[in-house]
């Protein structure tokens, strides 16, 4: 291979030529690929218990395995491992094509992704489907496909694209897991079991994340973490009429009620407890100023609203973009995402339920930990239950384990060299005409906060095609296929550009 001189920049032929060959590669083959993807129901552990037994993790493993291998890069080695008691995961080695870039201690680039999806949800719009994948205006609509589907097969694509131009980069790696949806209980044991092979990561390339329009490239700059579990209020052994017990026995709904305003203000939503709160960097605030110029009202006016009742729309908790920012990145939030004890409205007679049970998603802010939040609010939600009802809140993943609880922490990212700064600018500006944007994420990716504590002097590249209206984990997900060619070219040059 004749490469070029390394240090370099890319020039603007290079940079359209990444461009080209990351389009002709979405069009023939990953749209196709991801089209099979979203096919299968590989839905994460958490949400499919049996889900050896099925297979569809394996299946969409195999099938992604099989393409990589498929590309020929050169030198690059694939392994499926798969630890036992655990979901499989895909680990890839490619050597670098810089000159000293195999030697011993030499910096790697590794590259991030996952195949297990969520589960169907309803209000898919008619003729669409979670496991239908519909191909129309530049999206594919379908579940997994932007969450996170493409990722394996865009960090190959931007591999090849550089090795095929000639164009000198550092060794890569890929680790491509299959437990992200269930708050990746299995990726430790892999990070621990691979650290020899991963080597001395310089730069961390996550393409699990969103973008806050689809005209540039956008740097996610923070994640929050995230406590899943079940509140579960228990007052009777059985149900009983409601005329009969009513005003006697107390509802386990009203209890359960009692119990979450120690938690949140109902009215506000604020989060009661200061411990999970944490100060927000001046410099997170100054780039959400920063991000509300680009992006002004569409920051809330992009959610799918419901109407009132006289036509007018549904308001936000706030209209002001800084604001809006700030609440969806660095404030801690509660969502009940699930119910349980409630039979169906057709169904429901007049009878005192024995039981309440809600699913809780529990936002925390980039710099809480997240352990010890889950288990200052299993104390806050059990102790001293109104009533002595019996209440108990189990994290996920900790069933058998009723005295311990466990999250997920969030990840604020290391300040950025001047390399890579310059380099998403760079990059923007060729593949989008715009420079590089920068936002924080409301949303939970455990492997940054682990990796960064594992390689504290990585640089983080963490991106992704989940942009407006693309609702991952909701009806009508889609992939926008534009901006995943866009993308898959920017990461190139930025690879190339790993100092």
């Amino acid at each position: 291979m004749n490469a070029r001189d390394p240090l370099q920049p890319i020039q603007k032929d290079e940079a359209e030529a990444l461009g080209r060959f990351a389009e002709r590669v979405w069009d023939d083959e990953i749209v196709p690929q991801i089209t099979k993807y979203i096919e299968v129901p590989a839905k994460s552990p958490m949400f499919d218990a049996e889900w050896k037994e099925h297979g569809f993790i394996d299946r969409v493993v195999r099938d992604a395995a099989a393409w990589v291998e498929r590309q020929q890069v050169h030198g690059l080695k694939l392994e499926v491992i798969r630890l036992e008691d655990r979901t499989p995961v895909i680990f890839f080695d490619v050597p670098a094509t810089r000159p000293g870039g195999n030697d011993a201690g030499a910096e790697t680039i590794c590259l991030y992704g996952h195949l297990d999806k969520q589960p169907e949800f309803n209000g898919w719009k008619n003729g669409y489907g979670p496991w239908t994948p519909r191909y129309e205006n530049g999206l594919l609509y379908g579940r997994g496909g932007a969450d996170d589907g493409y990722a394996i097969y865009a960090a190959i694509t931007a591999i090849k694209s550089l090795d095929l131009q000639g164009i000198a980069r550092p060794r890569c790696v890929g680790l491509i897991e299959t437990s992200e949806e269930s708050g990746s209980p299995d990726l430790p044991v892999y990070v621990d079991a691979l650290r020899d092979r991963l080597g001395s990561i310089g730069l961390v390339v996550c393409l699990d994340s969103g973008a806050g329009n689809y005209d540039q490239l956008w740097l996610t700059t923070s994640l929050r973490g995230n406590i899943t579990g079940t509140l579960k209020v228990e007052i009777l052994t059985e149900g009983v009429h409601s005329g009969d017990a009513s005003g006697l026995v107390p509802s386990s709904f009203r209890i359960l009620r009692q119990v979450l305003d120690r938690l949140e203000d109902s009215k506000t939503g604020r989060l009661l407890p200061e411990s999970f709160h944490c100060a927000i960097p001046a410099d997170r605030l100054e780039q959400a100023r920063a991000t509300a110029r680009i992006l002004g009202d569409e920051v809330w006016k992009r959610f799918p609203w419901a109407c009132g009742a006289d036509g007018g729309p549904t308001l936000p908790t706030t209209t002001d973009p800084v604001e809006a920012l700030v609440n969806r990145t660095w404030k801690p939030t509660l969502s009940v995402t699930g119910v349980d004890g409630f039979p169906a409205l057709k169904d429901a007679g007049n009878v005192l339920r024995p039981y309440t049970a809600f699913k809780l998603s529990l936002r925390t802010p980039p710099l809480v930990d997240g352990n010890a939040a889950a288990q200052a609010l299993k104390t806050l939600l059990e102790d001293s239950a109104p009533y002595n009802a019996k209440v108990t809140f189990c994290t996920d993943g900790r069933a058998g384990h009723e005295s311990d609880a466990s999250g997920a922490t969030g990840w604020n990212a290391p300040s950025l060299a001047p390399w890579l700064e310059n380099a998403l600018h760079a990059a923007s500006e060729a593949q989008f005409d715009a420079p590089c944007g920068f936002i924080g994420q409301g949303g939970t990716i455990p492997l940054m906060a682990m990796l960064q504590q594992s390689f504290p002097k990585a640089q983080m590249m963490v991106c992704g095609v989940l942009g407006p209206k693309s609702n991952a984990h909701g009806p009508n997900e889609f992939l926008h296929v534009p901006y995943g060619k866009k993308l898959t070219a920017a990461v190139a040059q930025v690879m190339a550009a790993c100092a």
